[in-house]
């Protein structure tokens, strides 16, 4: 029996969750413009060990697609962008899932491919500066969590320079949950709300997307919407009435033009369009509604609407 079942997460539920058995549509809501601001693209070998991962530590993967899979899945079923994340475990890996990432969006025009770099790897300037300048990817994606790094600590100035000199986005995992025991790090004092204010005070011109609505401190980072205009949220896995943090339809409709639509996919344990399904149940304004599914994206990454 794998040690993590006798491990906690999030509100006392017992680890590894469980796989929901739900239905997925054929497609993307009618009527809706879809971009998918939070799809993750890894080399096979990377992805294997990433689901072997998920399902010791923390929930069944119900997806088990390589990248191209994965793109075309998603774009078979009408979303009409999507950003392309990775993140580096060890030292060394990044440029491997840069180049990876690169070569994947030259041959799938769908993808808005985002780079990593490992916080406090000797090379990490250097590394950033290949990504976005020579390889032409479009930003950078980091998880507190998984590199176990505060976004406010110094060793990551270089690369916020490569960053705001780019104007390339930021997506960075710094909500605190969910707080996996096997990541072995202090989630909660890496990952509080008060180090991604700090960092937004001394880099304003950096453009930053929260994944997860900032979980568990939404409120918190909903509030730090009205202060900085560069940062953004995206709704990743808060919407599916999967995680015990309930999100608010008014939360939605007041902060709707710096929240996008983000998924995980597809290293998810329930529907692929599941919280597309719960956004449109919500009720809320169309334009509200059509700014978070995909108009939002394009602004905050950059692109235009459709590929």
């Amino acid at each position: 029996m794998c040690q993590a079942l006798a491990q906690q997460a999030w509100g006392g539920m017992t680890l590894p969750l469980p796989a929901l058995d739900d239905a997925e549509g054929a497609g993307v809501p009618a009527g809706l413009e879809v971009v998918d601001a939070h799809v993750h693209l890894f080399p096979p070998r990377v992805y294997e060990a990433i689901w072997r991962w998920f399902e010791d530590f923390a929930w069944p993967i119900r997806y088990k697609l390589y990248a191209e899979q994965t793109v075309d899945f998603l774009a078979s079923r009408g979303v009409k962008r999507l950003v392309g994340l990775h993140y580096s475990h060890t030292p060394g890996m990044a440029r491997l899932l840069n180049r990876h990432a690169a070569e994947l969006a030259a041959t799938r025009p769908i993808v808005w491919p985002l780079g990593t770099v490992l916080p406090g790897e000797p090379e990490a300037e250097a590394i950033a500066v290949e990504a976005l300048e020579e390889l032409g990817l479009k930003g950078l994606k980091l998880h507190c969590h998984v590199q176990r790094f505060a976004v406010d600590d110094p060793v990551l100035d270089p690369v916020w320079k490569v960053c705001v000199r780019n104007r390339a986005r930021v997506v960075v995992h710094a909500g605190r949950e969910p707080a996996l025991p096997a990541y072995k790090a202090d989630i909660a004092t890496l990952c509080h709300v008060d180090a991604m204010r700090r960092l937004l005070a001394r880099w304003p011109d950096l453009v930053v997307i929260v994944p997860h609505l900032g979980a568990d401190e939404i409120t918190a980072y909903l509030g730090l919407l009205d202060d900085h205009l560069n940062l953004w949220l995206d709704t990743t896995m808060m919407l599916a009435d999967y995680f015990p943090q309930a999100v608010a339809g008014e939360w939605l409709e007041q902060w709707g033009d710096r929240i996008l639509y983000g998924s995980d996919f597809p290293n998810l344990p329930y529907a692929w369009d599941r919280e597309l399904k719960r956004l449109v149940s919500l009720g809320l304004a169309p334009a509200t509604l059509a700014a978070i599914a995909g108009g939002n994206a394009a602004r905050a990454f950059g692109f235009p609407q459709a590929p």
